[in-house]
């Protein structure tokens, strides 16, 4: 029981996880962008359930997807825009917007946690299994589905795909490659505020809530490859549930190290990640 237990709790973090390493995926995949400032729109996501909590939790999803979205698109505009190609000073510059961030939600919330009290309908569980949990990976794998419909079968997910594959190719063949830019970033920062909802059920929240994952995150877009939803899932759920077990055995610190060490041994092995994103490019 207590296996399947750690497997559960190893999968629900995964999941959340995962909704954090989908943005990643596209925008770092799409636009080489180093966003460090994605991990603070998780926390923004969670700041938007804490401040909703009496009006529910369901409304807090798409209130927080379009407020870390939007703010996104703002990053994407005002600042990253300027510094496409340039992947070191786009590092450096989210480094500093995300120290930004942290101070502002210091000022208007404190420096201290708050909790989120869930839902009635989301307290108890099945058996050594909480609703909560469940709900995380039901939420995790409706956001996988839906954008896997968007990237196959709307317009703006295959313009997406195309700028992803060959950027020039794209832009002369009609795509405008600066609106798919928008949006990547308006629903990979969607998607985090998404996951800082979902943390909110298994955590407190505070302003260095997004540096806790936001490394995680990159290690998973990596290993599964750039732009690879697939990818994305499998390393996700495999990252969550070697954590959890490992955890369970030694203590959260080695249980870091030990993650951190196989990821690295992995890419020694496969470089590219899981899957490689075909492309007609030349180079």
């Amino acid at each position: 029981m207590a296996i399947l237990n750690q497997l559960f709790i190893g999968a629900s973090m995964g999941a959340v996880l995962l909704l954090i390493a989908l943005g990643l995926t596209f925008t770092f995949g799409q636009m080489g962008v180093i966003n460090m400032a994605h991990g603070e729109f998780i926390m923004i996501g969670a700041y938007t359930a804490y401040v909703l909590q009496g009006v529910g939790l369901l409304v807090a999803l798409p209130v927080a997807f379009l407020i870390a979205g939007a703010l996104g698109v703002v990053l994407e505009r005002l600042l990253i825009r300027r510094f496409y190609g340039r992947a070191l000073d786009t590092l450096l510059l989210t480094f500093g917007v995300s120290l930004i961030l942290q101070q502002l939600a210091r000022d208007i919330f404190g420096a201290p946690n708050v909790g989120v009290t869930a839902p009635a309908w989301l307290t108890g569980g099945v058996g050594p299994l909480p609703y909560s949990r469940i709900f995380i990976l039901v939420l995790a794998l409706a956001c996988v589905a839906a954008i896997a419909v968007y990237l196959t079968r709307m317009r703006q997910g295959r313009r997406m795909r195309a700028v992803m594959q060959n950027r020039q190719l794209a832009a002369v063949s009609g795509v405008a490659t600066e609106r798919v830019d928008q949006l990547t970033f308006l629903l990979g920062s969607g998607l985090a505020g998404v996951a800082g909802v979902a943390l909110t059920l298994i955590g407190p929240v505070g302003p260095s809530l997004g540096t806790y994952y936001i490394v995680d995150a990159f290690l998973i877009v990596v290993a599964g490859g750039l732009g690879r939803l697939g990818g994305a899932v499998i390393a996700a759920f495999a990252l969550g549930v070697l954590n959890s077990f490992v955890e369970f055995w030694t203590d959260a610190s080695l249980a870091k190290v030990v993650v951190f060490a196989v990821i690295v041994a992995f890419l020694q092995i496969r470089p590219q990640g899981l899957f490689v994103l075909r492309t007609r490019a030349l180079t």
